[in-house]
């Protein structure tokens, strides 16, 4: 359980994070603008957002318990995992490159939504925080098929969310001065190794479903080193799903990803030459 619940507890924590972050910028720009009238649209756009992201997850769940099994399961999980992984890769590296700028892009956003009315508003707050409530709802369903639990990722992903929250308030109301460029590098170089983890999960239900070839050739067998009971084996799987054994593919696949994101991840931002006339 202390596996899947840490792996769980960070996607929570980040992407929450991140979506603390963009209400608590608009909360802030309502309030200096004193225009509190905003305020009902705007948390009813993020209650609808948290609303559709659970819904979300409670239609993936049924579907993989109720609807599917055998080959059909195996590729439904594979599938769900790539879709969870393009976005966590894709959002890495967008707040990587808008944590600079994401303040004033958002209050130049919410000044053209308070133009349009307060549906405007709630549309902007939903949009914001749906983002980050699919991919977070994607990831740990990928998360908990790969470490063949339920109850321990849901509460995880709970508890991250909960420390999301309170950060966002501590910022917000500047109790806290927390280094937002430091925690969204080391927290995202972590879900970049559960995102490894994930895909090579996917990379495993497509061999299991014969899509992908190789599922007899094995890479390695640590069965007798690594005890997958063991509080150490329970962790390594259910966060970075490292497994007793694994297959060729499955290594190869882990390993290309990581590198290359990770390498991508923490290469320096080219300098801009300033152009001259």
């Amino acid at each position: 359980m202390g596996g899947a619940f840490f792996a769980s507890y960070l996607i929570g924590l980040r992407d929450g994070l991140e979506a603390a972050l963009v209400v608590s910028i608009l909360v802030t720009v309502l309030a200096r603008a004193q225009r509190r009238d905003g305020l009902l649209p705007l948390w009813s756009g993020v209650a609808a957002a948290v609303l559709c992201a659970a819904a979300l997850g409670v239609v993936l769940t049924y579907v993989a318990t109720s609807l599917l099994s055998g080959v059909r399961l195996e590729l439904f999980e594979a599938i769900s995992s790539l879709v969870a992984v393009s976005m966590v890769t894709w959002m890495i590296f967008w707040m990587r490159r808008s944590a600079r700028t994401l303040k004033s892009e958002m209050t130049g956003k919410l000044t053209t939504a308070l133009g349009l009315g307060k549906a405007a508003v709630a549309a902007l707050a939903f949009v914001a925080v749906i983002r980050e409530g699919v991919e977070m709802v994607l990831l740990v369903f990928a998360a908990a098929q790969a470490a063949s639990e339920t109850v321990a990722p849901l509460l995880g992903m709970i508890a991250g969310v909960a420390s999301a929250v309170l950060l966002g308030w501590l910022m917000y109301a500047a109790v806290a001065r927390v280094n937002l460029g430091r925690l969204f590098t080391w927290t995202g170089a972590l879900l970049v190794l559960v995102a490894a983890g994930i895909i090579k999960y996917a990379v495993h239900g497509f061999q299991v479903a014969g899509v992908l070839p190789g599922s007899t050739t094995v890479a390695y067998d640590l069965s007798h080193t690594i005890e997958p009971s063991s509080w150490y084996g329970t962790l390594l799987a259910a966060t970075i799903n490292v497994t007793p054994t694994a297959t060729v593919l499955e290594v190869v696949i882990w390993l290309a990803y990581a590198g290359l994101v990770l390498f991508l991840f923490f290469r320096p931002a080219p300098k801009r030459v300033p152009v001259t006339a």
